[in-house]
């Protein structure tokens, strides 16, 4: 296969995958143009249309997915046996993409891959925000983060960290005047800081539980956010009650800043675990990141 129609073929995954010729070209370090003109050539070879183009957007046609279907993963598996042959090395190098929320980013991964990063200077790393359970390999991530051990039999998860407490706290302007909850549903009569979850666009229910017995609340407020952190502002701003892991709540309540609630109630969930594809050989900079991230029981939040 010529070099040109290799790079055309790669080309058209990209555009297939952001179905959008703006990112394709931004991700292959093309032109617009340039991307466009090399699409039409690759149809013009083949003799099929790939590719279905309107003013706003740009889809795989069932030929385009059937090439995309049988063609991509050839590529990627292309893509990581190239990298494994950076092991030959002396040093692992490469480029290690992971997604993870907020808390996980900056409460367990950054931490641990800084030092990482200063040691191993062929190692990069791209840390992506999201709050999806996000399909990896279809986004192109080498690892993602989620609660809990459970993943898709082709997969394999890590923990990275140890379980976790959810705290519940309000400023006290905001509960100036105000009687404090005695019971989880109390909050429904209160003003509440609301997280949104992606995956299916609705607003997350408080998880509380004690003696055994689990409690969903539906809460409401003036503010919604899908950051953790500015859950965390927006309480520490008097909008109400915020639930959010205890460890980054924890000094604003010992300053003074945040006053807790039902803290009997305060549930507990499983540690976060990095997830990955199961594969016969990881790449060197991968395989150092999952040994860096490996929760060995004497670390914390």
């Amino acid at each position: 296969m010529a070099e040109e129609n290799l790079n055309d073929l790669r080309a058209f995954v990209a555009v297939a995958r952001e179905r959008s010729f703006t990112r394709a070209a931004a991700q292959l370090g093309l032109s617009r143009s340039a991307l466009s003109h090399a699409m039409t050539a690759l149809e013009a070879r083949l003799g099929v249309r790939l590719l279905t183009r309107t003013t706003r957007s740009v889809s795989a046609t069932e030929a385009g997915m059937r090439l995309l279907n049988t063609l991509a993963p050839m590529l990627d598996q292309l893509n990581a046996e190239l990298v494994s042959l950076r092991s030959l090395q002396d040093k692992p190098v490469g480029t290690v993409r992971i997604t993870a929320s907020d808390h996980a980013i900056a409460g367990v991964l950054w931490p641990r891959l800084r030092p990482l990063l200063r040691e191993h200077t062929g190692v990069q790393v791209e840390l992506s925000v999201d709050y999806a359970l996000t399909d990896i390999a279809a986004h192109r991530f080498d690892a993602g983060v989620r609660i809990g051990s459970r993943v898709d039999k082709d997969m394999i998860a890590v923990r990275i960290s140890p379980d976790f407490r959810m705290a519940v706290a309000a400023s006290p302007d905001y509960l100036s005047g105000k009687s404090l909850p005695a019971a989880p549903h109390d909050l429904t009569a209160h003003r509440c800081v609301n997280l949104r979850l992606p995956t299916l666009g609705g607003l997350y229910a408080w998880d509380f539980e004690k003696d055994g017995q689990a409690i969903n609340v539906r809460v409401e407020g003036q503010t919604t956010f899908n950051n953790t952190f500015l859950m965390l502002q927006a309480a520490l701003d008097g909008m109400g009650f915020a639930f959010v892991p205890v460890d980054i709540m924890q000094p604003h309540i010992e300053a003074g800043r945040l006053v807790p609630v039902l803290e009997d109630w305060w549930p507990t969930f499983p540690g976060y675990h990095l997830y990955y594809a199961n594969r016969r050989q990881l790449a060197p900079a991968l395989a150092l990141v999952i040994e860096t991230l490996r929760w060995r029981g004497n670390d914390s939040l």
